[in-house]
């Protein structure tokens, strides 16, 4: 059984746009996993720390048969493979970031994963991203993307292209 979710990607740092595109063809390569669709690539200012480049960002739809731990490796070798270094400091510059905002219905609490992912409700480079995939989307809580949409202003959040065919 297949479950359909969402993938915030994020990069500031060694060609931004390059990562967020070739992260999107790792993805296509997960086994079994389909790419559905991206969004348009966004660019948004930094959180936290000022001091760095702003951040190219995307929300990818998959399809898959992973449970969600086994999708998050997945995501954290594609991190890796594409230069990613865990550090302690949060919000700080990086290669990529790939975060899993929903996994179907399901809601998980887990040490080693949250969905949805928290604080998704507030960032618009996650919700208008994601409202291009989805725009009739329900969280699991009941609530509508569209009503979260109504409180979270674009902040300067620029769209640079079309969304993608996956």
């Amino acid at each position: 059984m297949s479950s359909i979710c969402y993938i915030g990607l994020g990069s500031n740092q060694a060609d931004p746009i390059g990562q967020v595109l070739k992260a999107c063809e790792a993805l296509g390569q997960v086994p079994r996993t389909r790419l559905a669709r991206r969004s348009s690539l966004y660019r948004s200012a930094p959180l936290g720390p000022q001091d760095q480049p702003s951040y190219i960002n995307a929300v990818a739809e998959l399809d898959t048969e992973l449970t969600p731990l086994e999708l998050l490796d997945q995501l954290q070798r594609i991190e890796l493979d594409q230069g990613r270094e865990r550090k302690a400091e949060r919000w700080g510059p990086r290669t990529l970031d790939l975060d899993m905002l929903l996994f179907g219905e399901q809601v998980i609490d887990s040490p080693r994963l949250q969905v949805p992912h928290y604080h998704m409700q507030t960032r618009a480079f996650v919700l208008y991203p994601l409202a291009e995939l989805a725009a009739d989307l329900i969280l699991p809580d009941g609530t509508r993307l569209s009503q979260l949409l109504d409180t979270c202003p674009a902040d300067g959040l620029e769209r640079l292209d079309a969304p993608a065919q996956g």
